[in-house]
């Protein structure tokens, strides 16, 4: 048997351990509410790596090495931000917004979250909300795309275009019939896999390249700056990659899972174990990268599959260094990585279209099974908008995840924060904050004077903050209702 066969094989086992997967979690699916939330079921070991899982997508084991190979350790500076940030989001966000999401009328999703906790009778927060998930989460699904493309090209010298459509078609089958379930669960595995093939890899190479010594003095050859965290950057350039980590407490697909889980103290062993996680991971996926610069230069007759991004480093190393079964499996990593991201958005988008945006224009209850098949179409509406857009193979993965991100974390991250812990938020600030850090992103993004000078993320995020804050204080009157569960909600975090 050929080393590809023996690829195919270990990569057919997990599709089909996947697949398997959703259609369990189909039979735990009665209504619509159980297809985008769980009915709060998660365990903390469960929501911890499937927030990881679903959080690092492609990035962590494509992305991310790529951006080291070229530049350094001065690119780790993001996933530094990163980490500060899921702490916090761990630490402060998680217990709260579990206890006042079920308080506050046992909301299931983030715009019917922000309806139903500032009672806003317009329903132009909720609207404005589930458009801006459909939006940057198009661009977000559309990443995970472009890397399923690359990964089946780097891996298989399949075209582009077949691998993007097999890699979504795939994930779409079993987020399809699982919903939030199987899209949890199988980021459960997934995590697990990714892990693993982490901690592996960066360990194997370095016995290719003379150790650790070996790999710091090639890699100073090569590079004189790449082991440096300064080297290239300024203090404005660290701060703006840092800035990453203000992105999470407004990522639809991560602060859900917080929502999902069983009771608020689960939040602790969750913060322990996802932490934990991830910490690991990105200390794997930085190796990878850097230890990556001194393979290839110690080994000139293997060559980056990927030359333009460097993005297939960690692919191109586990093809080459491994028993072709074992890098079947390490394969089916990076597959995890960008399958557990896209699964967890497409739920999310499917919500927005089913519960958030259906919900407002009928103004009446779903059905059980209407609101599930309603769910499914917003499954495969986004899927195929974000194949579109992801039809380019040119695309950057890094440069399409760091639009989304900073997207919902201006937009929703201060209107989450605000939510929980200020109890004069009003309706009129929470849509004005909303609509000024969705604007702040674009208009800065789209500028490459200022988007190559600072991350549009903060800017957004800080015009979001005063047009929230100013907005509301000009708005607001007391309402008993309103303040009772913001107190009950505090309570609740606490026991």
């Amino acid at each position: 048997m050929s080393n590809t066969t023996f690829q195919i094989a270990a990569l057919v086992i997990y599709f089909a351990g996947m697949i398997a997967i959703g259609l369990w979690a189909k039979t735990k699916n009665n209504n619509l509410d159980d297809y985008v939330l769980g009915g709060r079921s998660l365990s903390p070991t469960t929501a911890a790596l499937s927030a990881g899982a679903s959080d690092m997508s492609g990035w962590l084991l494509m992305g991310l090495p790529g951006a080291l190979y070229i530049s350094g350790l001065a690119e780790a500076w993001i996933a530094v931000g990163l980490t500060i940030g899921a702490w916090i989001n761990w630490k402060v966000v998680a217990p709260r917004l579990r206890s006042y999401t079920e308080i506050s009328r046992n909301s299931v999703t983030v715009p019917v979250f922000f309806h139903n906790r500032l009672r806003d009778n317009t329903k132009l927060l909720r609207i404005f909300s589930s458009l801006i998930i459909l939006i940057f989460f198009t661009f977000y699904a559309s990443s995970g795309m472009v890397a399923g493309g690359k990964f089946f090209a780097s891996s298989f010298n399949l075209d582009f275009h077949v691998g993007m459509l097999l890699i979504a078609g795939i994930t779409v089958l079993y987020t399809l019939f699982g919903g939030f379930l199987g899209a949890s669960y199988t980021d459960m595995v997934q995590g697990f896999l990714m892990l693993g093939a982490l901690i592996l890899m960066p360990i194997l190479a370095l016995f290719y390249v003379g150790g650790p010594s070996g790999a710091y003095e090639t890699i100073s050859a090569v590079n004189p700056t790449a082991l440096s965290l300064f080297a290239g950057t300024s203090f404005i350039g660290i701060l703006s990659a840092s800035a990453w980590g203000l992105g999470y407490f407004g990522q639809p697909h991560i602060i859900v899972r917080f929502m999902a889980l069983r009771t608020p103290k689960d939040a602790i062993a969750g913060r322990r174990i996802g932490i934990g996680w991830m910490v690991l991971t990105v200390i794997g996926a930085c190796s990878s990268g850097l230890i990556g610069i001194a393979y290839f230069a110690k080994h000139p007759d293997a060559a980056l599959t990927d030359t333009k991004n460097a993005e297939s480093v960690f692919l191109d190393m586990s093809q080459i260094l491994l028993p072709s079964f074992v890098s079947g499996f390490i394969l089916a990593a990076v597959l995890a990585a960008i399958m557990s991201t896209l699964s967890s958005q497409l739920v999310v988008c499917s919500s927005a279209l089913a519960e958030d945006l259906y919900g407002v224009v009928t103004q009446k209850p779903l059905e059980a099974a209407k609101g599930l098949w309603l769910g499914r179409m917003g499954v495969l509406v986004v899927s195929i908008i974000a194949a579109v857009l992801a039809w380019n193979p040119n695309s950057s993965i890094l440069e399409l995840v760091s639009f989304a991100w900073a997207g919902f974390g201006a937009a929703f991250g201060p209107i989450v924060l605000l939510s929980l812990f200020w109890k004069k938020l009003t309706n009129w600030g929470a849509i004005a904050g909303l609509i000024a850090g969705t604007i702040t992103v674009f208009v800065w993004g789209n500028n490459e004077a200022l988007s190559s000078t600072f991350y549009e993320i903060a800017p957004g995020f800080i015009v979001n903050l005063v047009f929230a804050v100013t907005i509301s204080y000009a708005t607001y009157s007391p309402n008993p209702e309103i303040e009772e569960e913001f107190e009950a909600a505090a309570l609740a975090a606490k026991n």
